[in-house]
């Protein structure tokens, strides 16, 4: 296993994260795996084993349930590994059971560490930005849980650009413990990502960990151009998720990354996760596996190394379009980059080349 560290602190994460997604049998959540205890609780211990120190989770998952099943599978390991968790979405129908207000942070951290069986949590993702809650609360109660031992680090996730540097600015200004991470969805289909979000949390100081790395499922290599798809895979399920504007993109996607799995002799999701762990600005990539067989292959994709034409096949095939002010950058503004945004100024100019 490989292990880097989260943005501006000194906490190393593993490359591969354990997602909990998938754990738990609440009705809305069953159909992403149903994972009970037991066979939480080894794949679990086959991560751990495999170097994996950081399992993710949040209250959302399975309204609680995921929280339950991480606690009880980590009994007698707890020090050995990292628990992150989120919180933000509604844990009941009151009109302060959702949001970051000061009242739902606190109760839904004290709610978070009951279910674990923990007295810390490593790492607190604010689960999605509230437009309401005043960003000073937020982050004054972020910074108060850290300073009483409840909360080791904090992190934001699913948020855009602007908030993820106004989250930062903010913290900056009043001397609260500023966030060091930030988790998002981030594909080769999906590469929305390049344009804002990733270059704010590099400029911010904050490390950045995917999602659903597989665009949930939809990488996985069972999702196929004019083939059914399987009612065992996600994408065959009612799962709303993910948001995709072109099918046909998407396929031919998909079509680049078989190739490229079925020349190196290697699954694509393994072929998805090395491309993704090698992406600039990128940490570390949060995975989920309904069974021992999914798990171990995921994992391998640390060991493999794609080559640069490889590299550059998936590259060119996913390339986002360039919007405005990008390809006012690629083409005038290249010779002062900020750092955040340098590495993707080559994809934008070499598409302006193209058209």
């Amino acid at each position: 296993m490989q292990y880097r560290k989260i943005g501006n602190s000194g906490l190393r994460v593993s490359r591969l994260v354990l997602g909990t997604l998938n754990v738990g049998s609440h009705e809305q959540f069953a159909p992403l795996g149903g994972l009970d205890q037991p066979t939480a609780q080894r794949l679990i211990e086959i991560a751990m084993d495999a170097g994996v120190n950081m399992i993710d989770t949040a209250d959302l998952y399975s309204h609680g349930q995921a929280e339950e099943i991480v606690g009880a599978s980590l009994k007698g390991r707890r020090d050995d590994v990292l628990i992150a968790t989120k919180a933000r979405f509604p844990s009941g129908a009151g009109p302060n059971d959702a949001g970051s207000s000061r009242f739902h942070l606190t109760r839904a951290v004290e709610a978070s560490l009951h279910r674990l069986g923990t007295d810390y949590i490593d790492l607190l993702y604010l689960h999605q930005w509230d437009g309401e809650t005043p960003l000073e609360e937020t982050l004054q109660t972020l910074d108060q849980l850290v300073r009483d031992g409840k909360v080791r680090y904090t992190g934001v996730s699913n948020f855009s650009g602007w908030q993820v540097a106004k989250t930062a600015a903010v913290a900056r200004a009043h001397d609260f413990i500023p966030p060091i991470a930030q988790q998002i969805y981030y594909t080769p289909e999906a590469r929305e990502a390049e344009y804002e979000i990733i270059p704010a949390a590099v400029d911010s100081g904050l490390g950045t960990l995917v999602w659903s790395p597989l665009g949930q499922s939809l990488l996985s290599g069972k999702v196929r151009r004019g083939r059914p798809v399987p009612p065992t895979t996600r994408q065959g399920t009612d799962w709303p998720e993910p948001y995709v504007a072109d099918r046909e993109r998407a396929f031919d996607i998909i079509d680049v990354l078989v190739c490229v799995a079925e020349d190196r002799g290697v699954s694509v999701p393994q072929v998805v996760l090395s491309w993704l762990l090698n992406r600039p600005g990128i940490t570390g990539a949060v995975f989920g596996a309904r069974n021992e067989e999914q798990l171990r292959d995921d994992l391998a994709a640390v060991d493999l190394v794609l080559t640069e034409d490889e590299t550059r096949q998936i590259d060119e095939v996913t390339q986002p379009a360039v919007q405005y002010p990008f390809w006012h950058r690629a083409m005038l503004a290249t010779d002062r980059p900020d750092r955040g945004e340098a590495p993707y100024l080559d994809g934008y100019a070499s598409t302006i080349a193209r058209s």
